[in-house]
């Protein structure tokens, strides 16, 4: 596991914890900062994966 993947989880729980504490207030910017907060710790998880099959193969 590299370091885009861990770093990819920590964003993605960011997010979802902005999201519902957004959700919960009322907040809808908080709300959309967590949903963009997950979306791009999911994009960097995939990269990171993507790294790790590469230097997997040969």
């Amino acid at each position: 596991m590299n370091k885009d993947r861990v770093t990819g989880l920590g964003k993605e729980a960011k997010g979802a914890v902005e999201e519902a504490l957004g959700k919960l207030t009322g907040d809808a910017k908080l709300q959309a900062d967590g949903k963009a907060d997950k979306l791009a710790g999911k994009i960097q998880n995939a990269v990171g994966g993507l790294k790790d099959e590469a230097k997997q193969k040969p």
